[in-house]
């Protein structure tokens, strides 16, 4: 009951809220962007759509068997029942990404294959993604059609998206449709692995688009973009997802999430390369020598082989390459090359280093195939799907996207894995490594696992607990050489704790170090903003203190900024160019609370004290006034 009534009241603030923005824009739509007329389209990230079975298989000794339409990923009940079966339905042929000849898989459609993949009582909230984003739109009175999510197989290579699904050709028509339907441009929302297939199907409009019409479709079509937790330089759990397996919180050994993870040909699409390295960039060759044998060979810059660490903290992977033979876990072999052979003494294992450029490369996979089974395969998968590929090579960095207005958003200051030593286990694959020792940077530092210490350069900051530092902010680059930046609480204050910093020199290829201070106990969020580098064009960096990779797009405070950047861009009455960060009050019933301190409601000009039946403590009984509708006015 208590819940319903708040509900009810939150709704009711959005409805203020809505008929004040509509009277902003005018009876007639005069507003150069109404809200009516925006659409939001979004692209999850890596294992983030639900996989539904497209197959009749029957799992002997199981009670559950797999029929279509049945959730297999993520259906818990059937992985803790019969992994063999749910396997079959998950796995592809690494070599050529076939499904299992006996079961196949599809990826969902519409917003309920991405806000809960495993939905139930006690599972939903755990795997759910989009749900709480989907929830904050709808009580602020966003209408259905207007949210649209584009589901994918994530399981697939870019150019198989395109060749088994035709996903960037069904995209490219989403956004059209949208702009028929609405009457306006798209938002286009990506998280995580969202971002490398946004990037990919850029690319690929260019080659679908005549080049005097490209940025003019995208002015028609996208209004926006926000990369949220975007993997820029690549992430180095894929490597420990490689070598060792990462399970995600499923009930799975180390061992089978690594089967999964390689037979995965997106995988590769997730793993760390250096700044320094570039593609050829083949955009003409299509023109003038066709779209077949064009590989994208690396050219790597000076730095890269001058600069300790290639742009990273640490190197990335260190392994133990085996040199008694003759052991279970390895086939005999011959020497590698000369230098491992002369290192040998007494048959002690020989540890190998391996930087970002020498996994983004092949050189690591290259170097263990003798070792391991499985490399083959991922080299195979790396020349063909990566820098075989006949629209770009994804494992390099890319450049600003040439959208009228981008804000990059990512956590930081959590404890982030950003390097490994791996050790042979003695038994056979996909067992054969074991991780034994982890390097994680963490608030400016670079600390081991096992304690011992740790030689490097760490970031200026770390990352959000899945990317490191350097990956998020690559973003700083899209950034031109003045930037205000702007520091301030992520709760809601009054401004007194408002720290900023005016045209501040910025230079390319360089990290900004903004001369701030932090409060004890005080989470932050910094911004980065630049709307004068590139006329009629916006740039913004959004770092939020703590804020985790997987659970940003649940964060209230992103939700809120989201809002109120998008608010401020419709107002036809807007003054400046960024929403002002002076002010941050409460918005909705929830973010009103009990100033225990002052023994009153907080933000006392916007909450009241209002009891209702069911309250069961002061902060639930504090709520927006009746004249909350004028709330959004001073974010103008």
């Amino acid at each position: 009951m208590p819940s319903r009534q708040r509900r009810r009241g939150d709704l009711a603030v959005a409805a203020a809220l809505l008929a004040t923005v509509a009277l902003a824009a005018g009876a007639d739509g005069g507003a150069e962007f109404d809200y009516r007329k925006l659409s939001g389209i979004i692209i999850p990230g890596f294992a983030s759509t639900q996989l539904r079975a497209w197959s009749v298989l029957d799992c002997p000794y199981s009670p559950f068997d797999f029929n279509p339409l049945d959730s297999v990923w993520l259906d818990t009940a059937k992985l803790f029942s019969a992994v063999n079966c749910w396997l079959k339905c998950m796995l592809l042929e690494p070599y050529n990404q076939t499904d299992h000849p006996e079961c196949k898989s599809r990826p969902d459609s519409g917003l309920s294959a991405i806000t809960e993949l495993d939905p139930g009582y006690i599972t939903g909230p755990l795997s759910s993604v989009w749900k709480e984003w989907v929830k904050w739109c709808v009580e602020f009175g966003i209408e259905a059609n207007a949210i649209i999510a584009v589901p994918y197989d994530w399981r697939l290579p870019p150019s198989m998206l395109e060749e088994r699904d035709l996903y960037f050709h069904k995209l490219k028509l989403t956004f059209e449709i949208a702009l028929k339907l609405r009457g306006g441009p798209s938002l286009v929302f990506a998280h995580s692995m969202g971002n490398n297939v946004f990037r990919y199907f850029l690319e690929w409009l260019k080659l679908e688009i005549a080049p005097k019409h490209y940025i003019q479709w995208l002015d028609e079509h996208i209004h926006a973009y926000f990369a949220v937790g975007a993997p820029l330089l690549g992430s180095t759990e894929a490597v420990r997802g490689a070598l060792s397996g990462t399970t995600f919180g499923l009930p799975v050994s180390e061992g089978t999430a690594r089967l999964m993870f390689n037979a995965f040909g997106s995988s590769l699409w997730l793993m760390p390369f250096s700044k320094h390295c570039k593609a050829d960039n083949i955009y003409w060759k299509h023109f003038f020598e066709g779209k077949a044998g064009c590989p994208h060979r690396q050219q790597c810059d000076e730095a890269e082989y001058i600069s300790d660490y290639a742009g990273w903290p640490t190197d990335l992977v260190n392994i133990e390459v085996p040199s008694v033979r003759g052991m279970g876990a390895y086939p005999s072999i011959t020497d590698i090359t000369e230098n491992i052979t002369s290192s040998m003494e007494c048959g002690k294992p020989t540890l190998l280093s391996f930087s970002a450029r020498e996994v983004s490369d092949g050189t690591l996979f290259r170097t263990i195939e003798d070792y391991d089974p499985q490399s083959k395969a991922l080299v195979y998968q790396l020349e063909k799907y990566y820098q075989g590929d006949p629209v770009l090579n994804p494992l390099t960095p890319w450049e600003r996207p040439p959208i009228k207005n981008v804000f990059c958003i990512y956590g930081i200051d959590s404890k982030t894995e950003v390097g490994y030593y791996f050790a042979p286990s003695g038994k056979p694959y996909p067992d054969n490594w074991i991780i034994t020792d982890i390097i994680y940077e963490f608030e400016g530092s670079l600390l081991s696992r096992s304690g011992n210490s740790v030689s490097g350069k760490p970031n200026n900051s770390s990352g959000d607990g899945t990317v490191s530092y350097n990956s998020l902010s690559w973003c700083k680059n899209w950034l031109g050489a003045k930037v205000n930046i702007t520091r301030a609480p992520q709760a809601e204050h009054d401004g007194s704790d408002l720290q900023t910093a005016m045209n501040i020199d910025h230079h390319h290829g360089q990290d900004i170090l903004p001369n701030m201070t932090r409060a004890p106990h005080v989470k932050y969020i910094t911004y980065y903003e630049d709307a004068e580098s590139l006329p009629g064009w916006r740039t913004a960096v959004w770092e939020l203190d703590k804020a985790n990779h997987r659970n940003i797009v649940r964060t209230p405070v992103l939700m809120r900024e989201l809002w109120l950047e998008m608010w401020h861009d419709m107002h036809p009455d807007s003054k400046s160019k960024f929403v002002t960060k002076a002010f941050r009050g409460p918005l909705r019933n929830d973010d009103c609370h009990w100033d225990y301190g002052k023994a009153r409601c907080g933000f006392p000009e916007h909450c009241e004290y209002r009891y209702v039946f069911g309250d069961v403590h002061l902060g639930m009984s504090c709520r927006l006034k009746n004249t909350s509708a004028n709330l959004l006015q001073q974010y103008l």
